[in-house]
Formats: C-alpha cells, sequence, structure tokens
C-alpha cells in the first residue's frame, strides 16, 4: 500500500513538471512540493521496512500520518495552483476514501475535519493575500461542496470501519472455535493429556521414524488401582480430580518425547520412543515415586493413589497394534499380583 501510494507521488510530480511548462505552477514551488511528497513518502516506506515504525509507534503502519502527510501536500498543492485548484480537490477526496481501508471510524472521523479545517484556513488566507485568483465566493463554493464530499466519503469510511471491526471479532471467534476444535480433537478435556485418537497417530509416526532410527520404542498401559472406590465414596467430582491430579503428577516426571495420553476410564498409554525395557521400566518406577509423594487430601482425606502397568517393547517392523494388546494383558496380570506393580510383556 505505501509502495502504491509512492507511485501516485510520482504521478503528482510529473503532473507537476507538465504543469510548471505551462505556466500553471511555480518552477519553485513545484520543486519544494515535490520534494516533500517524494521524501516524506519514501521515508514512511522505509520505517515501514525496517520495522522502525512498530518501535516508535503504536500503529505500525503509520496510515494516520501518511495519511495527514498527503492532506498537507493536497492543501499545499491548492495554495499554490490557482487556476486548477479545482482538480486538486478531487486527491483530497481520494486520500480520504484512501484511508477507509484501513483507519478506524474515530481515525477516519479525525481526518475529515482536520482536512476540511486544513483547506478552509488555506482558502481564507488565499482570498485575502490573492483576492483576485481566490474569490472569497468562489473559495466558500469550493469549501461547501468539499465539505458535502468528504461528508459522504466519511460516512462511508465509518462504515467500512465498523465493518472491519466486526469482521476482525468474527476472524477472532473463528479462530478460537477452531482452536477448541482442534483441541478437542488432539486433547483428552479433563486431564489435558493426549487423547486416544490423537494418541494412536503419533504412535504411527513414531513407528516411521523407529523404522529410520532402528530404535526400541517402549509403551506402558497404565491403570488406576481401586479407582472405583474413588468414585463410588466420594462422588465423580473428586475421581474427576483424582485423574486431574494424577496427570499434573506425572507430566513432568517424562521426558520431551515421553507421551502419555488418557487411554479410557482410568487407564493411561505411555509412549516412551528410543527406550527398552530397563529404561521404560525405571521410568515407570520413577512415576510410582513421584505420585507416592503427592498429596490428595484436597480431594479427600487420607486419599492415595497407585496404579498397576503393563509394558511391552515394539521393536522396529513389529507391529504396534500387537504390542499395546500385551501391554493390556501384561496389567492384568499385574492386578493379578496384588496392584502397584509392573509387570513386563
Amino acid at each position: 500500500m505505501t509502495l502504491l501510494t509512492l507511485l501516485a507521488y510520482l504521478l503528482f510530480v510529473l503532473l507537476q513538471l507538465v504543469m510548471n511548462r505551462y505556466g500553471l505552477i511555480e518552477t519553485r514551488t513545484a520543486f519544494w512540493l515535490s520534494a516533500y511528497c517524494l521524501l516524506g513518502s519514501a521515508g514512511f516506506y522505509l520505517l515501514l521496512r525496517s520495522r522502525l515504525s512498530e518501535r516508535i509507534s503504536v500503529e505500525p503502519s503509520l496510515m494516520v500520518w501518511q495519511n495527514m502527510h498527503s492532506v498537507l501536500a493536497v492543501v499545499w498543492a491548492y495554495a499554490a495552483v490557482a487556476s486548477v485548484r479545482g482538480a486538486v480537490l478531487a486527491i483530497l477526496v481520494l486520500i480520504v476514501a484512501y484511508g477507509m481501508f484501513a483507519l478506524s471510524a474515530r481515525q477516519a472521523r479525525w481526518l475529515a475535519l482536520v482536512s476540511v479545517l486544513l483547506l478552509a484556513a488555506a482558502m481564507f488566507w488565499k482570498s485575502r493575500t490573492d483576492p483576485q485568483a481566490y474569490p472569497a465566493s468562489v473559495e466558500a463554493v469550493h469549501l461547501a461542496i468539499v465539505t458535502i464530499v468528504l461528508l459522504g466519503v466519511s460516512a462511508l469510511s465509518i462504515r467500512m470501519g465498523a465493518l472491519r471491526a466486526h469482521l476482525k471479532t468474527q476472524r477472532r471467534e473463528l479462530e478460537a472455535s477452531l482452536e477448541r476444535i482442534q483441541r478437542l480433537a488432539t486433547q483428552d478435556e479433563l486431564t489435558g493429556l493426549v487423547n486416544r485418537r490423537h494418541m494412536t497417530a503419533l504412535l504411527r509416526a513414531e513407528q516411521l521414524r523407529q523404522q529410520r532410527s532402528g530404535q526400541a520404542m517402549s509403551v506402558v498401559m497404565l491403570d488406576l488401582d481401586y479407582f472405583k472406590r474413588i468414585n463410588d465414596s466420594h462422588g465423580h467430582q473428586a475421581g474427576d480430580a483424582a485423574l486431574r491430579t494424577f496427570a499434573q503428577c506425572i507430566q513432568p516426571l517424562l521426558r520431551g518425547a515421553d507421551v502419555l495420553a488418557r487411554w479410557g476410564g482410568e487407564e493411561f498409554l505411555l509412549m516412551l520412543p528410543e527406550t527398552g525395557q530397563k529404561e521404560a521400566l525405571q521410568c515407570v518406577q520413577r512415576m510410582r515415586g513421584g505420585l507416592a509423594q503427592t498429596s490428595f487430601d484436597a480431594i479427600a482425606p487420607g486419599l492415595q493413589l497407585t496404579f498397576s502397568a503393563g509394558l511391552a517393547v515394539c521393536q522396529p517392523g513389529e507391529s504396534i497394534d500387537a504390542r499395546i494388546e500385551l501391554t493390556d494383558k501384561a496389567l492384568y496380570r499385574a492386578k493379578e499380583a496384588g496392584r502397584n506393580c509392573t509387570v513386563s510383556a
């Protein structure tokens, strides 16, 4: 947009050269007005390209200042080209219309007001200093016409600004909805852990990477011991709180590449990439120790959680579904062995 403005200024400068050739504007005035237009526009472009505008203004586009720069150029040109000054007014309308795509409703109103005031001041001054070229009656008509046109354009700018604000709000709401949908598609709403659907996709992706690395991967099925008693004795809200606390306790004990997912109910599946059986057992034991040190008194006084686990190692090329089934069977053996223990498949 700033480059387009610079192009418009170049055309304006060329027009001044033509006007100077036919004696419609003085050479000195044309030179300084052209320098003001081109240097100002180039300065704005450099501020934007260097991102310096982001540090010096709350409005990084500097659109208000760009428009004011243009308004001053037009008012200057109006005072310099007496015989064709009516044509200059069309450029002023163009500037205000240009602002409707970037300015807020409040900024558009102020731009129109300042434009009329500056133009009225220039008209008053010229009608006093050069009444033959700028008759007061003609200037009054020009001012009335410009005011009417700018009021109409400003109304459109205000309407456009309100529409942009409405679209911006809708876009934020849509982004928030899409983020929520994405979160629901990949995350368990209760615990904040990865859900079963997304965990399945992560396991497939890890298998592909495993084939390239040739490293083993361990999977662990966890089940909270006697969880039904919590629901029966303290209610489902207490059970939900226990699940959340369990997830919050375990997450910090895992490595960055490890993934814990809620598999269903009080069952959890842990994926340990590039991890053999020994390291996986150590990880599970670390989790069990961390859980033993976690207080659940806020949920129910004296409440303590433990879990049983079934572990299986998946080598490159092996079926992950088959290994998960083995962890499930190993988990049941851990339950039968007295719970709060780990059984390897």
